[in-house]
């Protein structure tokens, strides 16, 4: 979260069901197009860490 505010972004957790997890890219991550990449970046360090079954989804 730090280096997407430090770019003028952020990330907002929206909601955890079962091994889906919804966030919310904000401020100027909203219209930047690599926000599906830090999508990824976050699902990968999430499976990493937490469970290889993890999908994350922006909304």
């Amino acid at each position: 979260r730090p280096r997407l505010q430090a770019d003028g972004g952020d990330i907002e957790l929206i909601d955890i069901d079962g091994n889906r997890v919804i966030v919310g890219l904000r401020a100027m991550c909203v219209e930047c197009p690599m926000g599906g990449v830090t999508i990824e970046g976050i699902q990968e360090k999430l499976r990493e860490l937490v469970s290889e079954d993890i999908v994350v989804e922006a909304q």
